[in-house]
């Protein structure tokens, strides 16, 4: 008989017939909570996974309603605080779909763009081996993924219960019966405070038609169950950071790529402080790639019998035209997985569904709090985490609250896309004399200069100068303070962390041509300053 991961644990039955696996006294393995959640995923296991503290009864300080970075952050926190909590999910791990479905995934088909765009511009050069596209397959880098994920979920499983000693019940649904009251698989626990954070799904625009036609994918279904076939071309409707980061990935892999977006990229009102210059080279090297991009359209209907076979769109000058297709990908934003607990508690939300919360993550309904991408835009990892942060502070107590307006942020195309502060027309705008310090500076096209010639894009700056990168960071020329950095290239995500930390704290061009710079690094923002910073009146360099 084959044993599972299952064997052995201990399962609880309760007088109404269901069962669980009790996990508390338990320490598993990283490969036996790998085995343990993939045989949940495949219903080999079908029992919640719980590790609770039985012995303390039902009764909780806190119950967080799903366990992704919000959730598990929260809860974290929450313990280390003295207060007694459960997060429950109804995955069999936590962690969300992050490291599941999304921005994991995300970043491992960046990356492999990257590689497979350098690659192709190196083709047969150098030591470069000629590039065969046959071997670049969206399906290969999909089944890499799924193969591998696991690991992440069995860690977080592990950490959450061996060293955070979070109390937790996975692989079960959650039914909010009131603000005190938590239902999980027939049984009942009870909270004081309630935090909501079961985050969102794709918006698929129901004024389109066909959707639904096999061939259609979003980021999530494209994981799970998964695409099964190599497709020949791609359309992707919508403009969001998913359509531009997963289209330049079908691109690089040679599944030409059509973007329709009703407004021009990198202008949808979930981006903010995104550089004029900045996104004129990013949209422009995505083209450049061999990408078309459609802007001002209007995606009307997925044609096709069963199956998608092209994209009916009117175009900006009020035409139709059909963009052939087998495949379609939807990157039309997100929509919140809020109306159970609209209908259970009558909270407050927006237009489009997402619960509305003061900075203190509380909700119109007292003791109840939501965080992470159920409460709208931005939806970023730091958000989610301090916002669980933020509720478990309030909820133990201390009155903290979280300002989420002001953020560094970034996308991929085959480039690491990061900007923070403002823009130069904002800042233009807002202060009204600065000066800017760009590279290549105004006036000298890509094409006519190797600079940036930063690290990650050196080979670039020898052999195709217009991919080196695009960099500008703006000062206030009074108070000589940054406003805001922007940058295209590689390896610059890091420093953007710390970029932002230090705008707020209002850092000037002398500090910054005080600073220490790693050179070669791929950012010349403090060289760059230092050049300028002895000059008592700024000038744009």
């Amino acid at each position: 008989m084959l044993k599972t991961a299952a064997d052995n644990l201990r399962v609880r039955r309760y007088r109404k017939g269901w069962i669980l696996m009790d996990l508390i006294d338990t320490t598993l393995s990283m490969d036996r909570w790998e085995d343990l959640i993939h045989d949940a995923e495949t219903g080999v296991v079908s029992e919640p996974l719980e590790n609770v503290y039985r012995k303390r009864g039902t009764a909780f300080d806190v119950i967080f309603v799903g366990g992704g970075a919000g959730g598990r952050f929260g809860s974290a926190y929450a313990q280390a605080r003295g207060l007694r909590q459960l997060v429950i999910d109804k995955w069999p791990f936590l962690g969300g779909s992050c490291p599941h479905q999304a921005c994991v995934p995300h970043h491992l088909f960046s990356e492999a763009a990257r590689e497979m765009d350098y690659m192709r511009w190196n083709s047969d050069t150098l030591w470069f081996p000629k590039f065969e596209e046959e071997r670049a397959s969206i399906v290969d880098m999909i089944t890499l993924f799924k193969k591998g994920r696991n690991n992440a979920h069995a860690f977080m499983n592990w950490q959450s219960k061996e060293q955070l000693d979070m109390e937790y019940i996975l692989n079960a649904e959650a039914i909010v019966i009131d603000k005190h009251t938590v239902e999980v698989n027939g049984e009942r626990f009870t909270t004081q405070s309630l935090v909501l954070a079961t985050g969102t799904r794709t918006h698929f625009p129901p004024e389109i038609a066909g959707l639904d036609k096999a061939g259609v994918y979003d980021f999530a279904t494209l994981i799970d169950p998964g695409l099964d076939y190599e497709p020949t071309s791609c359309v992707i409707i919508g403009g969001s950071k998913v359509a531009m980061e997963y289209g330049s990935f079908f691109q690089a892999t040679g599944c030409h790529t059509t973007i329709l977006t009703r407004s021009a990229l990198m202008r949808t009102e979930s981006l903010h402080h995104v550089d004029e210059d900045l996104r004129t080279y990013v949209v422009d090297n995505m083209r450049l790639r061999g990408m078309d991009i459609i802007e001002g359209c209007e995606p009307l209907e997925v044609v096709g019998d069963d199956r998608a076979a092209g994209v009916l769109v009117r175009l900006a000058d009020g035409t139709e035209e059909v963009i052939e297709t087998d495949f379609v990908f939807i990157g039309t934003g997100e929509r919140p997985n809020t109306k159970p607990y609209v209908d259970a508690l009558g909270i407050e939300v927006d237009k489009k569904g997402f619960v509305k919360v003061n900075s203190r993550m509380q909700t119109s309904v007292e003791g109840v709090y939501a965080i992470g991408d159920l409460i709208g835009s931005p939806m970023e990892m730091f958000k989610a985490r301090k916002c669980g942060m933020t509720a478990a502070r309030n909820i133990s107590g201390e009155a903290f609250e979280f300002d989420f307006t002001e953020f560094p942020d970034f996308l991929h195309t085959t480039y690491e896309v990061t900007w923070v502060g403002l823009t130069e027309q904002e800042a233009r705008d807002a202060y009204g004399d600065i000066s800017v310090i760009q590279m290549p500076p105004k006036g000298i096209r890509h094409e006519e200069l190797s600079l940036p010639l930063a690290e990650g894009s050196m080979l670039y700056g020898f052999t195709r100068p217009e991919l080196t990168g695009f960099q500008k960071c703006i000062y206030d020329n009074k108070s000589r303070r940054l406003l805001g950095a922007h940058h295209c290239g590689f390896g610059a995500k890091d420093a953007f962390q710390y970029l932002d930390h230090l705008i707020k704290k209002g850092i000037t061009i002398d500090e910054m041509g005080e600073m220490n710079e790693l050179f070669l690094n791929p950012e010349h923002f403090i060289q760059l300053s230092r050049l300028r910073a002895g000059n008592p009146d700024l000038q744009d360099l």
